[in-house]
């Protein structure tokens, strides 16, 4: 049986304020979840919570690249010191975020080991860089591209260790059938992308299975899986900063992840960008615990 450990990265600082004056919700999923029992539920380990700086964007516009960028570079540092311990130690950290800027901590820890590949289960593939977009600024959006070499080097070149990723080392799960001709990039780098749709032809579970064969190569020391709350469909997870429909469902979400997160080679798992602020009745909260614990073998 795996190690669990649960840590709690409650980082908002890759995310733009949902409106003036107000910073982001998502740094609340991870007591949220712990709320609905999901260390024990795991059989988990405590791993604690690695204290995200203040969310301050001072007197920042657009242009001047990354917002929170210093304090986003502060905590991807020490998030990845906490992460990479877990993985020496042979344990399977549980990241509970937080936004999606806490994959870095977790890219760059898996870097300081070896070569790692990731699995980003998202509606959308995070890769605007100043390379393809003049709005660079919300990690939150960025954080696949910067892991990958792209953008400012006080991000992407931490320890010296750029890039975190190699492209042909990502894979996108999940992304909206609508956002198709936003993946011609990545896809032609070598990152493959499976939309909805292409999930729903083949079979979640079968594509799970496909894509842990997949970070098998011996090239590879084991791969990551970011899970973006935004993938489910907003009939059944509503509370998140951009509720696209379209989306998958929980049981295709849980056949995907499962073969996964079951693969000996995956080394852990980070949980995103759900936002209690905006789940007034805690019913989504009460889905995403279900479904991880699902998805890890618990239920």
């Amino acid at each position: 049986m795996r190690n669990f450990v649960v840590l709690d990265a409650p980082s908002n600082l890759g995310l733009r304020p949902p409106a003036p004056g107000t910073v982001p919700g998502c740094h609340k999923l991870a007591g949220a979840l712990r709320d609905q029992r999901i260390v024990r539920r795991l059989g988990a380990a405590e791993g604690g919570v690695v204290v995200p700086p203040r969310y301050d964007r001072g007197d920042w516009r657009e242009g001047d690249g990354v917002f929170n960028a210093a304090a986003l570079a502060s905590y991807t540092r020490r998030l990845a010191d906490r992460v990479e311990r877990h993985v020496r130690a042979g344990d399977f950290p549980v990241v509970l975020g937080g936004d999606c800027s806490i994959q870095l901590g977790a890219s760059l820890a898996l870097r300081r080991i070896g070569r790692y590949g990731l699995a980003a289960v998202d509606a959308s593939h995070d890769f605007r860089h100043p390379g393809n977009s003049t709005a660079v600024g919300a990690a939150a959006g960025e954080e696949v591209a910067l892991a990958t070499g792209r953008g400012q080097d006080d991000l992407t070149d931490l320890e010296g260790l750029k890039p975190y990723l190699r492209d042909e080392d990502v894979r996108f799960l999940g992304i909206r059938d609508e956002f198709a001709d936003d993946t011609a990039e990545p896809a032609a780098l070598g990152m493959p992308v499976v939309t909805v749709g292409e999930l729903r032809e083949h079979g979640p579970e079968a594509l799970g299975g496909a894509t842990a064969r997949a970070f098998g190569i011996p090239e590879l020391d084991g791969f990551w899986v970011h899970l973006d709350a935004d993938v489910l469909d907003p009939t059944v997870m509503p509370a998140v900063d951009s509720p696209d429909p379209n989306g998958l469902f929980p049981d295709e979400l849980v056949a995907l992840l499962r073969p996964l997160l079951a693969s000996p080679r995956c080394a852990g798992l980070n949980v995103t960008v759900y936002d209690p602020d905006l789940d007034p009745d805690g019913t989504a909260g009460v889905l995403l615990a279900d479904l991880v614990v699902a998805a890890l073998g618990r239920s």
